[in-house]
């Protein structure tokens, strides 16, 4: 159940608007459930009654008080069930109204001069209640907080009715759009409202600025119109954006604070994140850069190599959510949000719904009453700059591959978050953080299909010795109640992992383990697969390997060592070094 509270000046518009055939013609049976008195004249169902005469009931006070009345005395409340909830009947809309009007100080129970109001009923799912701020003793009422008032009387009413519960909010959340901003997107065949593109396109701007002057200059970059609130010394006090085209009906821009959009987008908010600065990733030790017995090769691509960085970054920001400083985890969820804008923006068309959805959800999951004043988040904004630097990734080889890699981390990031706000009594963050687990996981099987299915045929093409090693080595080194069916094709996968690794020059039990314990693995939804990719950053292997599999052709040489297709050399002897395949016994060449 949903209360909306707004205020006005011209209670005769707002009452023609509620008992009229709306914008669409979707008002039906316009009436009245409750009124202060239970005597209010209803046009609805009373022939005689005029809007005229109830407006000029609800009135009364303020005519008496004159031009010492608020100037927006009319108090407005819609409340709607949730999608899904039954039908409440009169009665029931009735004593929700009542009890509102009670619980936000417009008209307590028992209080003869509390203000005068109605509700209006003209849909199944909800009722509008009208007041006008004027008590009977021509005071103003006690009404603060009462969003905040309604928002807990509802989660009440909720729970007595048996309806769709909804998490509460903390007063973090960004505003939502208004009907009428709504109704205008849908009027102009927009599939979102201004306010809500601009609060995206906002926050990628914010995503890995290295300073204020490159978030006006992204800003701009992605067409939107700027205004910048300059004090009389020219530093910059404030801005806001518009979108070009959208305009009133004085055809003047409409502009919107960074404020208004997200509570978190204004700019000193904004200057805060930027202080500072993301850190430069050639003085960041990562999986490009850390020494080990195989690099990945130099032509890897760009966008392939910063979204290897980017697994790593969420891969920290992972640990921080699991550990006791509060403040710290705090700022790698702001890093993380920053850093799936940046994938979001710049990723493969097949997983680009998915993405954007599980940005914008996990938007909602960066914000708490916990502040990081002092928390250092810039590896993972360094990660953010880093992929928007390098620009949109291709969704095939080694890039989506990569896209892969870092969306298996970032999915139990999501959980974590989901798990960490949970903890704190954080419920409206930690469902948005499920909400962008579920979208991680959709654009992460998409991402993911191809380097798998490669993988797994690698797995298939290994000689039998060695496919049945390393199999009873992930048998040895994972828990029972880990270990997946016998049927499962992502096994093939994890099994060609572990051989390219050892022929890598690793040892693939003691690496398995360290990719075991880097995080649990109970939340993993594909386990082989998120081994798969861990495994791949610890021993600097392709994210996707090159080539189709080569089925071993067994040797009549007990001296013989084989060799796969795969590019893979064989394994070191105890010497260090490796062994030369047979020359007589080469699989034959195609």
């Amino acid at each position: 159940m949903v209360p909306d509270i707004s205020r006005g000046s011209r209670t005769y518009g707002l009452l023609a608007y509620l008992y009229g055939p709306g914008k669409r013609d979707e008002h039906t049976d316009p009436h009245q459930v409750a009124s202060f008195d239970g005597f209010a004249p209803d046009p609805g169902r009373n022939p005689h009654a005029t809007l005229t005469d109830l407006t000029r009931v609800l009135d009364l006070r303020v005519n008496q008080l004159g031009h010492r009345a608020p100037k927006e005395h009319v108090w407005h409340c819609s409340v709607r069930t949730a999608p899904g909830d039954r039908h409440l009947t009169d009665a029931e809309w009735g004593q929700i109204a009542r009890r509102i009007v009670h619980a936000t100080g417009i008209a307590e129970d028992g209080d003869p001069d509390g203000c005068r109001w109605v509700a209006v009923r003209h849909a199944d799912d909800h009722i509008h209640i009208v007041a006008t701020t004027v008590r009977g003793d021509l005071r103003q009422p006690r009404n603060s907080y009462d969003f905040t008032r309604s928002q807990a009387e509802c989660r009440r009413i909720e729970k007595e009715l048996g309806l769709r519960q909804l998490n509460p909010g903390d007063g973090t959340a960004a505003p939502n759009p208004t009907s009428a901003e709504r109704f205008k997107a849908e009027r102009t065949g927009r599939d979102r409202t201004p306010r809500e593109i601009l609060r995206e396109t906002v926050r990628q701007a914010v995503a890995g600025a290295a300073d204020e002057t490159e978030f006006f200059t992204r800003l701009t970059q992605a067409g939107l119109r700027v205004n910048k609130r300059i004090a009389p010394s020219g530093d910059t006090l404030g801005y806001t954006v518009a979108l070009p085209g959208d305009r009133n009906r004085d055809g003047q821009p409409i502009w919107f604070p960074g404020s208004k959009l997200a509570p978190d987008l204004s700019l000193p908010k904004i200057r805060k994140r930027l202080a500072a600065g993301p850190i430069d990733h050639n003085e960041e030790p990562d999986a490009t850069s850390a020494p080990g017995p195989h690099r990945p090769p130099a032509q890897r691509s760009k966008p392939a190599q910063t979204r290897r960085r980017a697994a790593l970054a969420a891969e920290r920001a992972t640990t921080a959510l699991e550990e006791d400083d509060d403040e710290d985890a705090a700022a790698q969820l702001l890093g993380a949000g920053e850093l799936l804008d940046a994938l979001a923006a710049t990723s493969a068309p097949h997983t680009r719904t998915h993405l954007r959805e599980a940005a914008r959800a996990f938007e909602r999951a960066t914000r708490s009453h916990i502040r990081a004043e002092h928390a250092d988040n810039r590896a993972a904004r360094a990660a953010a700059r880093s992929i928007l630097r390098a620009g949109g990734a291709l969704g095939r080889g080694e890039d989506g591959a990569t896209t892969a890699m870092v969306l298996s981390t970032l999915v139990l990031l999501a959980v974590a978050a989901a798990r960490w706000h949970s903890a704190r009594g954080h419920a409206q963050q930690a469902a948005a953080s499920a909400q962008a687990a579920h979208h991680l996981r959709a654009a992460y099987r998409q991402a993911a299909a191809a380097p798998l299915a490669t993988l797994i045929d690698h797995g298939r093409a290994l000689p039998e010795p060695e496919r049945g090693k390393h199999q009873a080595t992930i048998r040895a080194a994972l828990p029972d109640h880990l270990l997946p069916p016998g049927t499962d094709p992502n096994h093939e996968a994890l099994t060609a992992t572990l051989a390219q690794a050892e022929r890598a020059g690793h040892h693939p039990e003691t690496l398995l383990r360290q990719a075991i314990a880097m995080r649990e693995l109970d939340t993993a939804e594909d386990i082989d697969g998120v081994l798969v990719w861990r495994l791949r950053r610890l021993a600097h292997l392709p994210a996707h390997p090159s080539g189709a599999p080569r089925r071993f052709q067994p040797s009549t040489s007990r001296s013989a060592t084989p060799t796969l297709s795969t590019g893979i050399r064989p394994a070191p002897t105890t010497t260090g070094r490796a062994e030369p395949p047979d020359r007589h016994n080469r699989p034959p060449r195609r």
